[in-house]
């Protein structure tokens, strides 16, 4: 009996050894949240590691930078050198601003390109550093003293204007970039209140070096900072004029005429609705359309607008009216270029003679009047054949209609006056010709003049 109870006690010894080593649930939460913790914490701690280890190679990169140029008679005389020395390094914008600049309008240059920084020696030579630059875009006072050769610190941030109260930052967008290889561009900049409320009413807008962490001494770099410029609300830019205007541009686009003012509404009513209806008009009855403005269009007034209207783009179309017994070759603006009458073909010089002028005066006042029924071409069509274009060619030497219709002699019906060669002075005495119903034919050396 005792042998028996000894064997089973052997056999139940390896379920008990067993049952010791399986691990309980509580061990195997353990174990889990113990790996995961691990694991969260090497993914966080990853990241850290490689930014001080990236800070410790560019403070090593700078250190070294720093000392060779220590070494360096020449930077080093550079670093020391007061501002009026001619050693100084400079930052410039490239080109100047486009202007008008509205309130949430990107701020770009002159071409439309965005704003270029680079930075220039002594000579103004553009020129670069071993290492980039952090440059930061303020605004300063339309008065600041840019046209000094030099001014110090201290100065250039008195001069910093900072936003009015309770109002957002003056600048918004990409306020901080960074030079590389001597130049950069400016990313999206816009001014977020106008400046009518400084005493000078401009900004100008500034690019100085912002001073990097752990460089003892940085170099004398002096601020980049453009002209004066006005900043207008946005809402500004709804009632901009155009300039050149297009013949397609709302009337109120010219100056003097304000939209929704006493000289729109006026030529409004009378279906003077684009700077190309204003310009028709003029052409074939300058009295009435100054009849039309009133008495409260000065002639000063008159000459501004009319001078802005006379800048437009004229483009290359052409107007053909057809009759009983001829063609009629318009520009856009019902200036008569070339005429077909019963065969005869009839250039500009031909306008001139006093035997034509009051038939031509009827022909163009009809174009006029029907000028929506008239055939748009693009570019002066050829109204014969055979001899008859080869005649045209041979008398006006290939003629062509450029943007600018005026080249030659101009035609003009009414009392006023109207130009050849739009912007262009060739002679200050015109050669007019004037016949008694008041058309006024320009000769081929007339300029554009002062209206009367």
């Amino acid at each position: 009996m005792a042998a028996k109870r000894f064997f089973n006690g052997d056999e139940d010894q390896p379920n008990q050894k067993r049952m010791k080593t399986r691990p309980s649930f509580a061990s195997v939460i353990r174990e889990v949240v113990m790996v995961n913790f691990f694991e969260n914490f090497c993914s966080a701690l990853e990241p850290m590691l490689r930014r001080v280890v990236s800070e410790e190679v560019e403070n090593g990169l700078r250190r070294r930078c720093m000392g060779s140029m220590q070494r360096s008679p020449s930077l080093k005389m550079i670093q020391h050198a007061p501002p009026s020395a001619n050693t100084s390094l400079r930052l410039a914008f490239v080109k100047m601003l486009s202007l008008p600049i509205f309130t949430g309008t990107k701020i770009v240059d002159a071409d439309g390109g965005p704003l270029q920084i680079v930075l220039l020696d002594h000579d103004g030579v553009p020129t670069s550093l071993p290492y980039p630059i952090k440059v930061e875009i303020v605004v300063v006072d339309g008065d600041f003293p840019a046209n000094k050769d030099a001014w110090s610190g201290d100065e250039f941030t008195k001069s910093i204007v900072r936003e009015r109260n309770g109002k957002r930052p003056l600048l918004a967008g990409e306020l901080n970039i960074t030079i590389r290889d001597g130049v950069c561009f400016v990313g999206d900049v816009d001014f977020t209140d106008n400046s009518s409320w400084i005493r000078s009413r401009k900004f100008r807008l500034a690019a100085r070096v912002v001073p990097q962490h752990g460089q003892a001494q940085p170099l004398l770099i002096q601020e980049a900072v453009t002209e004066p410029f006005v900043v207008k609300d946005h809402r500004g830019e709804l009632y901009k004029k155009h300039h050149p205007p297009a013949l397609d541009d709302e009337v109120w686009r010219l100056e003097k005429i304000g939209k929704g003012g006493a000289f729109h509404q006026k030529l409004s009513s009378q279906g003077i609705k684009t700077v190309q209806d204003f310009l028709k008009l003029y052409v074939v009855d300058s009295s009435k359309l100054k009849g039309i403005l009133g008495v409260g269009m000065s002639e000063k007034m008159w000459d501004v607008t009319l001078k802005h209207a006379k800048n437009c783009v004229m483009g290359t179309k052409v107007y053909r009216c057809h009759g009983t017994n001829y063609t009629l070759i318009f520009n856009p603006i019902c200036q008569l270029i070339k005429a077909e009458i019963s065969g005869q073909v009839y250039l500009q010089r031909d306008f001139k003679t006093m035997q034509m002028m009051n038939y031509f005066q009827s022909l163009v006042k009809d174009a006029y009047a029907k000028w929506n029924s008239l055939e748009e071409l693009d570019g002066i069509p050829l109204l014969t054949q055979g001899e008859m274009v080869e005649q045209y060619r041979n008398e006006e030497h290939e003629l062509v209609v450029r943007s600018s219709y005026l080249s030659e002699s101009s035609f003009s019906v009414g009392d006023g006056d109207y130009s050849d060669n739009w912007g262009l002075l060739m002679d200050n005495t015109p050669n007019t010709c004037t016949s008694k119903t008041g058309i006024s034919f320009f000769s081929e050396s007339s300029s554009e003049g002062d209206i009367p």
